[in-house]
């Protein structure tokens, strides 16, 4: 398995693909791209088990190792994702120190944490190589908890203070919507939120993350002090690619 904490909490520019289409197919074409990570969304995403599983397969042949976006705060989808052998784990609506404290947990192995431990599972090599494993896992495995909400704003600093937290990762349109100003990405008090999250993973040595809508926020972000950032998905690609050959076709109709 590859890791991406240590670069991550580097601070490293890490550019990610979001994978929501289900397909091991794309999840490879991320990987033979180039990017520095896939980011499989298993909770807005189209993709079942069966589904995940082959994703995390294909992803971990590649150097875009796999983060999951599980659908909520929940130890048993921690353990089911793990065991598969995804990379990281992402984690939506935290709004609290507390809730990023269940989600550092639900990460780790006890005497850190609560995540059952088993032989058999993928990630340890169907015990083959758990004894590396369990020794590692703790910590390599990156911990992304998403800041949608005013209320995780405000509790950004407590929440980068979690040990065990890695990455405060912004999911720009539901931080919007819940702020009552849906996409105004350069609202000045947006934007004003977007750089308390940033300071606060300054302060606590953490990586900011967001999901860039378009790429002019990119450079404007970088220099704000994000870091991680998921720069585009497979579905947008399909879905925008075939509107645009639509377009481009008209003119012979």
């Amino acid at each position: 398995m590859k890791f991406i904490r240590e670069r991550v909490l580097n601070r490293e520019i890490m550019l990610g693909i979001g994978a929501n289409l289900g397909s091991s197919i794309t999840v490879e074409m991320v990987g033979a791209a180039g990017f520095d990570w896939t980011w499989i969304d298993y909770e807005h995403g189209a993709g079942n088990d069966s589904q995940l599983l082959t994703q995390i397969q294909v992803a971990s042949l590649g150097d875009a190792p796999p983060v999951v976006r599980i659908a909520w705060n929940e130890a048993p989808r921690f353990k089911r994702v793990l065991d598969l052998g995804a990379s990281g784990i992402m984690v939506p609506y935290v709004n609290t120190g507390e809730e990023a404290v269940l989600a550092a947990e639900s990460m780790r192995y006890p005497p850190e944490g609560i995540r059952g431990v088993a032989m058999s599972p993928r990630a340890c090599g169907y015990g083959r190589n758990f004894d590396d494993y369990y020794a590692s896992a703790n910590n390599n495995l990156l911990t992304v908890v998403q800041i949608e909400t005013a209320e995780a704003v405000r509790n950004a600093d407590e929440i980068a203070s979690v040990a065990g937290v890695d990455v405060l990762f912004v999911g720009p349109l539901d931080l919007s919507v819940n702020m009552g100003m849906v996409r105004q990405f350069d609202n000045p008090t947006y934007v004003e939120a977007l750089k308390k999250v940033a300071r606060a993973c300054e302060r606590h040595k953490k990586a900011a993350g967001i999901l860039v809508p378009k790429q002019d926020f990119l450079p404007k972000w970088i220099e704000m002090g994000y870091t991680f950032f998921v720069v585009g998905s497979d579905g947008g690609f399909v879905a925008n690619g075939l509107a645009n050959l639509k377009s481009s076709c008209e003119t012979f109709k």
